[in-house]
């Protein structure tokens, strides 16, 4: 059985909102500890609260969906299911350290495994990305939509992580092809450029190191806004997904894609 999506999205506005109370009593206090995870990233005591509030929430309005959470893990729901929650309560953990408002959170509920519903509520930044499949995307409120832009030479381009990217020489090669063709080039990275996609203001987004968590919610509103989002290699967003591809068409999509196409090859094996 399907849940209710719009008491999904009241659920996911009010866990986002009940998230930004406890964010922001955090640094109204201005002490808070850190720790590192064992992948050496930090997490903060407000991770934590935050994600265990948003849990609660979630947990109450739809009893039978699963939870995966970036802090607390995951947790089955009630009896037989085909959704889940997909959380994280802070995502620009280092930013937010730093004192800087390149954070959000970020809330979508998956079902049957298609993303169909996503939140991401950036406090500091004073935006909210709402997302329906099927319905839209409004960001505070006002209906958005991506740019119609078709070619690189007429792309304004924004990047996040690149390590792996990096990593690839030829691959490397082919996105210093794309920065030297697109119109503009910045790094707003995390949340920021996924709204300013969704708004028509960025055109294309590349990274290549995330998880899903960090991108469900931005993916539903991708969609909505008339763009296309996939990972480097052109294969769809899915749990395992760790690159973005992100372009406000699919003609501009293709033409970046072809052109970091090594990415791919060597991905898969190839020489």
């Amino acid at each position: 059985m399907n849940p209710d999506l719009p008491l999904a999205r009241r659920a996911a506005e009010e866990a986002a909102s009940a998230a930004e109370s406890v964010i922001s009593e955090f640094v109204q206090k201005g002490n808070w500890s850190v720790t590192l995870k064992q992948d050496t990233s930090p997490v903060t005591e407000v991770d934590v609260a935050s994600e265990r509030c948003i849990k609660e929430i979630l947990t109450k309005a739809l009893p039978q969906a699963a939870f995966f959470g970036e802090e607390t893990g995951r947790a089955a729901g009630v009896g037989e299911s085909n959704c889940r929650w997909l959380v994280d309560p802070i995502d620009g953990t280092k930013s937010f350290i730093r004192g800087m408002r390149y954070f959000s959170t970020q809330i979508a509920l998956e079902v049957e495994n298609e993303l169909v519903i996503g939140v991401s509520n950036a406090q500091g930044y004073g935006e909210r990305l709402v997302a329906v499949k099927g319905e839209g995307v409004w960001l505070n409120g006002n209906p958005v939509q991506c740019s119609p832009v078709t070619e690189i030479k007429d792309a304004f381009l924004s990047s996040g992580n690149l390590t792996a990217l990096a990593s690839d020489t030829r691959s490397w090669q082919g996105y210093g092809d794309i920065v030297r063709q697109a119109r503009r080039v910045r790094g707003y990275g995390d949340f920021c450029h996924y709204h300013q996609l969704c708004c028509g203001q960025t055109d294309l987004i590349i990274e290549s190191d995330v998880n899903i968590l960090d991108i469900a919610a931005l993916t539903v509103g991708v969609r909505e806004a008339g763009g296309i989002i996939t990972d480097l290699e052109g294969k769809a967003i899915d749990e395992h997904t760790t690159s973005v591809l992100a372009a406000c068409t699919e003609a501009l999509h293709a033409e970046a894609l072809s052109m970091l196409a090594d990415f791919a090859h060597r991905r898969q094996g190839g020489c």
